[in-house]
Protein backbone atom coordinates (compact mmCIF):
# COMPACT_ATOMS: atom_id res chain seq x y z
CA UNK A 1 0.00 0.00 0.00
CA UNK A 2 1.32 3.52 -0.96
CA UNK A 3 1.07 6.40 1.67
CA UNK A 4 1.06 10.28 -0.16
CA UNK A 5 3.80 12.32 0.84
CA UNK A 6 2.75 15.01 4.29
CA UNK A 7 2.15 18.07 2.56
CA UNK A 8 3.27 20.26 5.78
CA UNK A 9 1.54 23.30 6.61
CA UNK A 10 3.84 26.50 7.18
CA UNK A 11 2.65 28.59 9.91
CA UNK A 12 1.68 31.40 8.09
CA UNK A 13 -0.71 29.21 6.45
CA UNK A 14 -2.03 27.52 9.65
CA UNK A 15 -2.58 31.62 11.44
CA UNK A 16 -4.37 32.23 8.11
CA UNK A 17 -6.28 29.05 8.06
CA UNK A 18 -7.66 29.53 11.49
CA UNK A 19 -8.37 32.73 11.66
CA UNK A 20 -10.37 32.19 8.27
CA UNK A 21 -12.44 30.57 10.73
CA UNK A 22 -13.16 33.84 13.16
CA UNK A 23 -13.84 36.05 10.02
CA UNK A 24 -16.88 33.51 9.41
CA UNK A 25 -18.48 34.24 13.03
CA UNK A 26 -18.43 38.29 12.66
CA UNK A 27 -21.64 39.71 13.14
CA UNK A 28 -23.15 36.67 14.61
CA UNK A 29 -21.08 36.52 17.82
CA UNK A 30 -19.17 38.98 20.09
CA UNK A 31 -15.31 38.71 19.42
CA UNK A 32 -14.31 37.63 22.76
CA UNK A 33 -16.50 34.51 22.47
CA UNK A 34 -15.05 33.21 19.42
CA UNK A 35 -12.49 30.85 21.40
CA UNK A 36 -16.01 29.00 22.72
CA UNK A 37 -16.32 27.68 18.90
CA UNK A 38 -13.28 27.43 17.01
CA UNK A 39 -11.47 26.07 19.32
CA UNK A 40 -13.90 23.11 19.95
CA UNK A 41 -13.40 22.73 16.18
CA UNK A 42 -10.18 22.83 15.48
CA UNK A 43 -9.48 20.21 18.13
CA UNK A 44 -12.23 17.88 16.78
CA UNK A 45 -10.53 18.13 13.06
CA UNK A 46 -7.16 17.19 14.82
CA UNK A 47 -8.25 14.20 16.68
CA UNK A 48 -9.79 12.93 13.68
CA UNK A 49 -6.99 13.38 11.42
CA UNK A 50 -4.51 12.11 13.69
CA UNK A 51 -6.86 9.11 14.47
CA UNK A 52 -7.41 8.49 10.43
CA UNK A 53 -3.39 9.24 10.55
CA UNK A 54 -3.15 6.38 13.09
CA UNK A 55 -5.31 3.93 11.53
CA UNK A 56 -3.33 4.12 8.67
CA UNK A 57 -0.20 3.73 9.98
CA UNK A 58 -1.37 0.51 11.34
CA UNK A 59 -3.14 -0.25 8.28
CA UNK A 60 0.36 -0.40 6.79
CA UNK A 61 1.82 -2.83 9.65
CA UNK A 62 -1.56 -5.19 9.62
CA UNK A 63 -3.07 -4.99 6.30
CA UNK A 64 -6.17 -5.34 7.85
CA UNK A 65 -8.77 -2.74 8.37
CA UNK A 66 -9.95 -4.23 11.90
CA UNK A 67 -6.59 -4.59 13.22
CA UNK A 68 -6.18 -1.02 12.22
CA UNK A 69 -9.05 0.21 14.73
CA UNK A 70 -8.01 -1.85 17.46
CA UNK A 71 -7.66 0.50 20.73
CA UNK A 72 -3.55 -0.11 21.11
CA UNK A 73 -3.20 1.50 17.73
CA UNK A 74 -4.74 4.70 19.12
CA UNK A 75 -3.84 7.36 21.33
CA UNK A 76 -7.82 8.05 21.80
CA UNK A 77 -10.94 6.67 20.60
CA UNK A 78 -13.49 8.69 18.12
CA UNK A 79 -16.78 6.80 18.32
CA UNK A 80 -19.10 5.71 15.17
CA UNK A 81 -20.86 8.73 14.25
CA UNK A 82 -18.07 11.03 16.11
CA UNK A 83 -15.68 11.58 13.14
CA UNK A 84 -15.29 14.94 11.30
CA UNK A 85 -16.27 12.49 8.33
CA UNK A 86 -19.63 11.61 9.87
CA UNK A 87 -20.05 15.01 10.54
CA UNK A 88 -19.60 16.67 6.74
CA UNK A 89 -22.43 14.49 5.98
CA UNK A 90 -24.89 16.51 8.62
CA UNK A 91 -27.17 18.87 6.46
CA UNK A 92 -29.82 20.13 9.47
CA UNK A 93 -29.64 20.27 13.13
CA UNK A 94 -25.86 20.62 12.47
CA UNK A 95 -25.38 22.00 16.20
CA UNK A 96 -27.01 18.73 17.50
CA UNK A 97 -24.95 16.64 15.90
CA UNK A 98 -21.56 18.61 16.87
CA UNK A 99 -23.15 18.40 20.22
CA UNK A 100 -23.32 14.85 20.46
CA UNK A 101 -20.45 14.15 19.14
CA UNK A 102 -18.15 16.29 21.15
CA UNK A 103 -20.12 14.59 24.31
CA UNK A 104 -19.75 11.10 22.90
CA UNK A 105 -15.71 11.36 22.57
CA UNK A 106 -15.10 13.31 25.78
CA UNK A 107 -17.56 10.39 26.88
CA UNK A 108 -14.65 7.63 25.41
CA UNK A 109 -12.10 9.36 26.91
CA UNK A 110 -12.52 9.71 30.16
CA UNK A 111 -8.74 9.91 31.57
CA UNK A 112 -7.41 12.53 29.15
CA UNK A 113 -11.06 14.33 27.46
CA UNK A 114 -13.40 15.00 29.85
CA UNK A 115 -14.54 18.37 29.30
CA UNK A 116 -12.44 19.04 26.69
CA UNK A 117 -15.18 20.61 24.50
CA UNK A 118 -16.28 23.33 26.43
CA UNK A 119 -19.56 24.10 27.11
CA UNK A 120 -20.61 26.20 23.85
CA UNK A 121 -24.26 27.04 22.60
CA UNK A 122 -24.02 24.86 19.29
CA UNK A 123 -27.79 23.96 19.43
CA UNK A 124 -28.52 27.79 19.41
CA UNK A 125 -29.41 28.42 15.69
CA UNK A 126 -30.07 32.09 16.84
CA UNK A 127 -26.27 32.53 17.65
CA UNK A 128 -25.29 30.02 15.30
CA UNK A 129 -27.24 29.30 12.22
CA UNK A 130 -26.79 25.34 10.33
CA UNK A 131 -25.40 27.74 7.09
CA UNK A 132 -22.78 29.11 9.89
CA UNK A 133 -22.17 25.65 11.15
CA UNK A 134 -21.61 24.12 7.55
CA UNK A 135 -19.71 27.07 6.65
CA UNK A 136 -16.95 26.49 9.44
CA UNK A 137 -16.60 23.03 8.82
CA UNK A 138 -16.06 23.17 5.11
CA UNK A 139 -13.73 25.70 6.19
CA UNK A 140 -11.89 23.45 8.44
CA UNK A 141 -12.29 20.98 6.30
CA UNK A 142 -9.81 22.62 3.56
CA UNK A 143 -6.60 20.52 5.34
CA UNK A 144 -5.62 18.10 7.03
CA UNK A 145 -4.42 18.24 10.32
CA UNK A 146 -2.17 15.05 10.98
CA UNK A 147 1.08 15.38 13.11
CA UNK A 148 2.65 14.74 9.56
CA UNK A 149 1.09 17.60 8.11
CA UNK A 150 1.55 19.98 11.25
CA UNK A 151 3.92 18.81 14.32
CA UNK A 152 2.25 19.30 17.52
CA UNK A 153 4.81 22.35 18.51
CA UNK A 154 3.55 23.87 15.32
CA UNK A 155 0.09 23.54 16.22
CA UNK A 156 0.39 24.35 19.74
CA UNK A 157 2.08 27.81 18.26
CA UNK A 158 -0.76 28.24 15.95
CA UNK A 159 -3.07 28.10 19.19
CA UNK A 160 -1.30 30.20 20.57
CA UNK A 161 -1.33 32.86 17.82
CA UNK A 162 -5.08 32.26 18.05
CA UNK A 163 -5.52 33.01 21.86
CA UNK A 164 -3.63 36.23 21.06
CA UNK A 165 -5.65 37.20 18.46
CA UNK A 166 -8.66 36.63 20.39
CA UNK A 167 -7.06 38.76 23.35
CA UNK A 168 -6.55 41.77 20.84
CA UNK A 169 -10.08 41.71 18.37
CA UNK A 170 -12.10 41.74 21.78
CA UNK A 171 -11.06 44.96 23.28
CA UNK A 172 -10.60 42.94 26.39
CA UNK A 173 -7.47 42.73 28.70
CA UNK A 174 -8.03 39.02 28.15
CA UNK A 175 -5.69 38.92 31.52
CA UNK A 176 -7.82 35.49 32.54
CA UNK A 177 -6.83 33.55 28.74
CA UNK A 178 -3.58 35.34 27.82
CA UNK A 179 0.01 36.49 29.58
CA UNK A 180 2.46 37.98 27.86
CA UNK A 181 4.21 34.93 26.62
CA UNK A 182 7.80 36.66 26.64
CA UNK A 183 7.15 38.17 30.27
CA UNK A 184 6.21 34.33 31.29
CA UNK A 185 9.40 33.37 29.30
CA UNK A 186 11.44 35.39 31.83
CA UNK A 187 9.62 33.68 34.75
CA UNK A 188 10.20 30.46 33.70
CA UNK A 189 13.77 30.86 33.47
CA UNK A 190 14.06 32.50 36.85
CA UNK A 191 12.66 28.94 38.10
CA UNK A 192 14.35 26.77 35.84
CA UNK A 193 12.03 24.04 35.66
CA UNK A 194 13.90 19.79 35.65
CA UNK A 195 12.58 17.12 34.08
CA UNK A 196 10.76 14.90 36.02
CA UNK A 197 9.57 17.90 38.19
CA UNK A 198 5.68 19.07 39.11
CA UNK A 199 4.60 22.42 37.68
CA UNK A 200 1.51 24.21 38.85
CA UNK A 201 -0.66 27.12 37.97
CA UNK A 202 -3.60 27.98 40.39
CA UNK A 203 -5.51 30.20 37.75
CA UNK A 204 -3.91 28.98 34.54
CA UNK A 205 -6.12 30.39 31.98
CA UNK A 206 -5.38 28.50 28.50
CA UNK A 207 -2.49 26.66 30.36
CA UNK A 208 0.36 29.14 28.29
CA UNK A 209 2.49 29.29 31.33
CA UNK A 210 2.38 24.93 32.13
CA UNK A 211 3.27 25.27 28.69
CA UNK A 212 6.20 27.62 28.88
CA UNK A 213 8.08 25.14 31.59
CA UNK A 214 7.76 22.34 28.58
CA UNK A 215 8.71 24.98 25.62
CA UNK A 216 11.92 25.40 28.09
CA UNK A 217 13.39 22.08 28.84
CA UNK A 218 13.09 21.49 24.61
CA UNK A 219 14.57 25.04 24.11
CA UNK A 220 17.36 23.02 26.55
CA UNK A 221 17.45 19.83 24.61
CA UNK A 222 16.38 18.31 28.22
CA UNK A 223 13.76 15.50 28.58
CA UNK A 224 10.32 17.27 29.09
CA UNK A 225 7.76 14.26 28.48
CA UNK A 226 8.35 13.76 32.38
CA UNK A 227 6.96 17.25 33.19
CA UNK A 228 4.04 16.96 35.54
CA UNK A 229 1.48 19.75 34.54
CA UNK A 230 -1.25 21.02 37.16
CA UNK A 231 -3.56 23.73 36.04
CA UNK A 232 -6.98 24.77 37.50
CA UNK A 233 -9.13 27.38 36.23
CA UNK A 234 -12.49 29.39 37.31
CA UNK A 235 -13.91 29.70 33.65
CA UNK A 236 -15.43 26.32 32.02
CA UNK A 237 -14.78 27.25 28.66
CA UNK A 238 -11.33 28.11 29.51
CA UNK A 239 -10.40 25.43 31.43
CA UNK A 240 -11.75 23.73 28.19
CA UNK A 241 -9.02 25.41 26.03
CA UNK A 242 -5.96 24.84 28.48
CA UNK A 243 -6.92 20.77 28.24
CA UNK A 244 -6.87 21.05 24.61
CA UNK A 245 -3.53 23.66 24.51
CA UNK A 246 -1.72 20.74 26.60
CA UNK A 247 -3.16 17.82 24.49
CA UNK A 248 -2.26 19.57 21.16
CA UNK A 249 1.26 20.24 22.65
CA UNK A 250 2.11 16.37 23.26
CA UNK A 251 1.64 16.88 26.79
CA UNK A 252 0.79 13.19 27.94
CA UNK A 253 0.93 14.33 32.30
CA UNK A 254 -1.53 17.25 32.11
CA UNK A 255 -4.01 17.80 34.41
CA UNK A 256 -6.51 21.03 34.28
CA UNK A 257 -9.69 21.18 37.16
CA UNK A 258 -12.59 23.89 36.74
CA UNK A 259 -12.99 25.10 39.86
CA UNK A 260 -12.61 28.17 42.22
CA UNK A 261 -8.92 27.76 43.61
CA UNK A 262 -10.14 29.47 46.86
CA UNK A 263 -13.03 27.87 47.53
CA UNK A 264 -12.22 24.39 46.19
CA UNK A 265 -8.60 23.55 45.40
CA UNK A 266 -9.09 20.86 43.26
CA UNK A 267 -5.57 19.14 43.97
CA UNK A 268 -5.02 17.56 47.41
CA UNK A 269 -2.75 14.92 48.86
CA UNK A 270 -3.72 11.44 50.12
CA UNK A 271 -4.89 12.81 53.96
CA UNK A 272 -6.73 16.03 51.97
CA UNK A 273 -4.20 18.42 52.37
CA UNK A 274 -2.86 20.98 49.82
CA UNK A 275 -0.80 19.23 47.10
CA UNK A 276 2.90 20.66 46.88
CA UNK A 277 4.72 21.42 43.83
CA UNK A 278 8.23 22.14 42.65
CA UNK A 279 7.10 24.52 40.42
CA UNK A 280 4.31 27.48 40.80
CA UNK A 281 3.67 30.12 37.70
CA UNK A 282 0.93 31.75 38.32
CA UNK A 283 -0.68 35.22 37.09
CA UNK A 284 -3.83 35.67 39.51
CA UNK A 285 -6.93 37.55 38.89
CA UNK A 286 -6.08 41.19 40.36
CA UNK A 287 -7.95 42.90 43.84
CA UNK A 288 -11.07 40.88 43.23
CA UNK A 289 -14.02 41.64 45.90
CA UNK A 290 -16.37 39.10 45.19
CA UNK A 291 -14.15 36.41 47.45
CA UNK A 292 -15.40 34.34 50.82
CA UNK A 293 -13.34 36.29 53.32
CA UNK A 294 -15.37 34.84 55.93
CA UNK A 295 -14.69 30.94 54.91
CA UNK A 296 -10.97 31.97 54.12
CA UNK A 297 -10.30 32.79 57.71
CA UNK A 298 -11.37 29.15 58.46
CA UNK A 299 -9.80 27.57 56.20
CA UNK A 300 -9.41 23.95 56.39
CA UNK A 301 -5.95 23.87 54.55
CA UNK A 302 -4.27 26.69 56.56
CA UNK A 303 -3.97 29.13 54.15
CA UNK A 304 -4.54 31.78 55.84
CA UNK A 305 -0.63 31.17 57.44
CA UNK A 306 -0.31 35.37 57.42
CA UNK A 307 -3.75 36.47 58.37
CA UNK A 308 -6.84 36.97 56.24
CA UNK A 309 -7.04 39.88 53.51
CA UNK A 310 -9.29 42.32 53.29
CA UNK A 311 -12.33 41.94 51.31
CA UNK A 312 -12.19 44.37 48.92
CA UNK A 313 -8.51 42.59 47.63
CA UNK A 314 -8.05 39.03 47.42
CA UNK A 315 -4.63 39.31 45.94
CA UNK A 316 -3.02 37.82 49.45
CA UNK A 317 -5.78 35.12 49.73
CA UNK A 318 -4.26 33.86 46.63
CA UNK A 319 -0.55 34.85 47.60
CA UNK A 320 -0.75 32.44 50.52
CA UNK A 321 -2.77 29.38 48.00
CA UNK A 322 0.53 29.69 46.44
CA UNK A 323 3.03 30.01 49.22
CA UNK A 324 0.87 26.93 51.23
CA UNK A 325 1.40 24.68 47.47
CA UNK A 326 5.31 24.85 47.67
CA UNK A 327 7.27 21.77 47.95
CA UNK A 328 8.88 22.48 51.29
CA UNK A 329 12.14 21.87 50.00
CA UNK A 330 12.37 22.47 46.19
CA UNK A 331 9.41 24.25 45.89
CA UNK A 332 10.09 27.87 44.59
CA UNK A 333 7.20 30.38 42.47
CA UNK A 334 6.96 33.79 40.07
CA UNK A 335 3.93 35.35 40.50
CA UNK A 336 2.19 38.23 38.76
CA UNK A 337 0.72 40.86 40.89
CA UNK A 338 -0.40 44.46 40.88
CA UNK A 339 2.22 46.97 42.63
CA UNK A 340 -0.37 47.81 45.68
CA UNK A 341 0.86 43.75 46.83
CA UNK A 342 4.51 45.51 48.27
CA UNK A 343 2.79 48.76 49.81
CA UNK A 344 -0.84 49.28 50.51
CA UNK A 345 -1.47 49.99 54.21
CA UNK A 346 -4.52 47.41 55.09
CA UNK A 347 -2.23 44.82 54.24
CA UNK A 348 0.77 45.58 55.96
CA UNK A 349 0.11 42.79 58.57
CA UNK A 350 0.61 40.36 56.10
CA UNK A 351 3.19 41.51 54.35
CA UNK A 352 5.07 41.32 57.69
CA UNK A 353 4.19 37.62 57.63
CA UNK A 354 5.49 37.19 54.14
CA UNK A 355 8.70 38.91 55.02
CA UNK A 356 9.25 37.26 58.31
CA UNK A 357 8.45 33.42 56.50
CA UNK A 358 11.93 33.89 54.59
CA UNK A 359 10.17 32.86 51.15
CA UNK A 360 10.62 36.30 49.44
CA UNK A 361 13.52 36.13 47.53
CA UNK A 362 12.98 38.64 44.71
CA UNK A 363 10.32 41.42 43.69
CA UNK A 364 10.77 43.08 40.40
CA UNK A 365 8.95 45.96 39.08
CA UNK A 366 7.73 45.71 35.11
CA UNK A 367 7.28 48.45 32.67
CA UNK A 368 3.80 49.29 31.25
CA UNK A 369 1.68 47.97 28.71
CA UNK A 370 2.86 43.82 28.94
CA UNK A 371 -0.85 42.79 29.41
CA UNK A 372 -2.92 43.34 26.27
CA UNK A 373 -5.22 46.30 25.78
CA UNK A 374 -3.89 47.27 29.46
CA UNK A 375 -1.31 49.95 30.12
CA UNK A 376 -0.94 48.68 33.69
CA UNK A 377 2.44 47.75 35.55
CA UNK A 378 2.62 44.69 37.18
CA UNK A 379 5.35 43.29 39.70
CA UNK A 380 6.74 39.95 39.30
CA UNK A 381 7.36 37.90 42.92
CA UNK A 382 9.80 35.12 43.44
CA UNK A 383 8.64 32.58 46.36
CA UNK A 384 11.70 29.65 47.14
CA UNK A 385 11.11 27.61 49.80
CA UNK A 386 14.73 26.33 50.53
CA UNK A 387 16.76 29.95 49.74
CA UNK A 388 20.86 29.45 49.42
CA UNK A 389 23.21 30.11 51.75
CA UNK A 390 24.08 33.90 50.59
CA UNK A 391 20.34 34.79 49.75
CA UNK A 392 18.88 33.51 53.45
CA UNK A 393 17.27 36.50 55.23
CA UNK A 394 17.61 38.64 51.91
CA UNK A 395 15.32 40.02 49.18
CA UNK A 396 16.51 40.97 45.88
CA UNK A 397 14.84 44.12 44.63
CA UNK A 398 15.04 44.83 40.02
CA UNK A 399 13.23 47.87 38.79
CA UNK A 400 12.98 47.34 35.18
CA UNK A 401 10.30 49.68 34.44
CA UNK A 402 12.43 50.49 31.33
CA UNK A 403 13.23 46.78 30.39
CA UNK A 404 10.55 46.84 27.88
CA UNK A 405 9.95 47.08 23.77
CA UNK A 406 7.11 48.50 21.97
CA UNK A 407 6.49 47.51 18.78
CA UNK A 408 2.48 47.65 16.78
CA UNK A 409 0.96 48.86 19.89
CA UNK A 410 2.19 45.76 21.82
CA UNK A 411 4.89 45.84 24.39
CA UNK A 412 7.04 43.12 24.87
CA UNK A 413 10.02 41.82 26.28
CA UNK A 414 12.81 41.63 24.41
CA UNK A 415 15.97 39.37 24.55
CA UNK A 416 18.46 42.19 25.33
CA UNK A 417 15.47 42.91 28.35
CA UNK A 418 15.40 38.89 29.88
CA UNK A 419 18.98 38.92 29.46
CA UNK A 420 19.63 42.30 31.69
CA UNK A 421 16.36 41.53 34.29
CA UNK A 422 17.48 37.41 34.56
CA UNK A 423 21.19 38.45 35.05
CA UNK A 424 20.12 40.53 38.01
CA UNK A 425 18.17 38.00 39.86
CA UNK A 426 21.00 35.30 38.97
CA UNK A 427 23.55 37.30 39.96
CA UNK A 428 21.84 38.97 42.92
CA UNK A 429 23.83 41.79 44.21
CA UNK A 430 23.32 45.73 43.68
CA UNK A 431 23.07 47.33 40.41
CA UNK A 432 23.13 51.21 40.72
CA UNK A 433 19.35 52.25 39.78
CA UNK A 434 18.74 48.73 39.11
CA UNK A 435 18.94 46.29 41.36
CA UNK A 436 19.92 46.18 45.03
CA UNK A 437 19.63 43.48 47.89
CA UNK A 438 17.58 44.48 51.25
CA UNK A 439 18.21 42.49 54.41
CA UNK A 440 14.90 41.20 56.35
CA UNK A 441 16.26 43.92 59.18
CA UNK A 442 16.31 46.97 56.47
CA UNK A 443 12.89 46.13 55.34
CA UNK A 444 11.56 45.73 59.08
CA UNK A 445 13.11 49.28 59.45
CA UNK A 446 10.89 50.56 56.74
CA UNK A 447 7.70 49.16 58.51
CA UNK A 448 7.66 46.14 55.62
CA UNK A 449 6.62 48.52 52.76
CA UNK A 450 8.31 46.57 49.82
CA UNK A 451 7.74 50.00 47.14
CA UNK A 452 10.93 48.82 44.62
CA UNK A 453 12.12 52.50 45.21
CA UNK A 454 12.85 52.45 48.68
CA UNK A 455 15.69 50.29 48.05
CA UNK A 456 16.60 50.77 44.20
CA UNK A 457 17.83 53.96 44.40
CA UNK A 458 18.13 56.39 41.25
CA UNK A 459 15.51 54.92 39.59
CA UNK A 460 14.86 56.71 36.24
CA UNK A 461 12.18 57.53 33.70
CA UNK A 462 12.07 56.37 29.82
CA UNK A 463 13.93 59.36 28.97
CA UNK A 464 16.51 59.24 31.59
CA UNK A 465 15.66 62.02 34.40
CA UNK A 466 15.44 60.98 38.18
CA UNK A 467 11.86 60.57 39.39
CA UNK A 468 10.35 59.88 43.39
CA UNK A 469 8.49 57.52 43.50
CA UNK A 470 4.74 57.73 44.16
CA UNK A 471 4.95 55.00 46.35
CA UNK A 472 7.99 56.55 48.21
CA UNK A 473 6.21 59.69 48.72
CA UNK A 474 3.74 57.98 50.28
CA UNK A 475 5.83 56.12 52.82
CA UNK A 476 7.67 60.45 53.24
CA UNK A 477 3.96 61.78 54.19
CA UNK A 478 2.73 59.12 55.83
CA UNK A 479 5.65 58.87 58.06
CA UNK A 480 5.91 63.12 58.41
CA UNK A 481 2.24 62.72 59.06
CA UNK A 482 2.73 59.62 61.98
CA UNK A 483 5.47 62.44 63.66
CA UNK A 484 3.71 65.05 63.33
CA UNK A 485 0.78 63.42 65.22
CA UNK A 486 3.00 62.19 67.70
CA UNK A 487 4.15 66.18 68.29
CA UNK A 488 -0.03 67.05 68.41
CA UNK A 489 -0.41 64.48 70.94
CA UNK A 490 2.54 66.08 73.37
CA UNK A 491 1.39 69.63 72.70
CA UNK A 492 -1.87 68.33 73.52
CA UNK A 493 -1.13 66.73 76.80
CA UNK A 494 1.18 69.45 77.79
CA UNK A 495 -2.47 71.78 77.38
CA UNK A 496 -4.21 69.35 79.50
CA UNK A 497 -1.52 69.07 82.39
CA UNK A 498 -1.93 72.93 82.26
CA UNK A 499 -5.54 73.42 82.53
CA UNK A 500 -5.24 70.72 85.39
CA UNK A 501 -3.22 72.77 87.22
Amino acid sequence: MTTTSPKRITQRELESYLWGAAVLLRGLIDAGDYKQYIFPLVFLKRLSDVYDEEHAAALEVYDDEELADLPENHRFAIPDGAHWADLRKITSNIGTALKAAMRAIESANPDTLTGVFGDGEWTNKDLLPDSTLSDLIEHFSTKTLSVANLPEDELGQGYEYLIKKFADDSGHTAQEFYTNRTLVHLMTMMLKPQPGESVYDPTCGTGGMLISTVAELKRQGKEWRNLRLYGQELNYGTSAIAKMNLFLHGIADGHVAHGNTLAKPAFLDAHGRLRTFDVVLANPPYSIKTWNRAAFAKDPYGRNMWGVPPQGRADYAFFQHIAKSLDPKTGRAAVLFPHGVLFRREEVALREALVKSNLLEAVIGLGPGLFYNSPMEAVVIILRATKSAERQHKVLFINAVNEVAREQAHSFLGDQHQTKILGAYRDFTDVDGFAAVATLDQIEAKAYNLAIPLYVSGSTTSNGSTVESVDVALVSWREAATTANAAIGDVLALLRQEIAQ
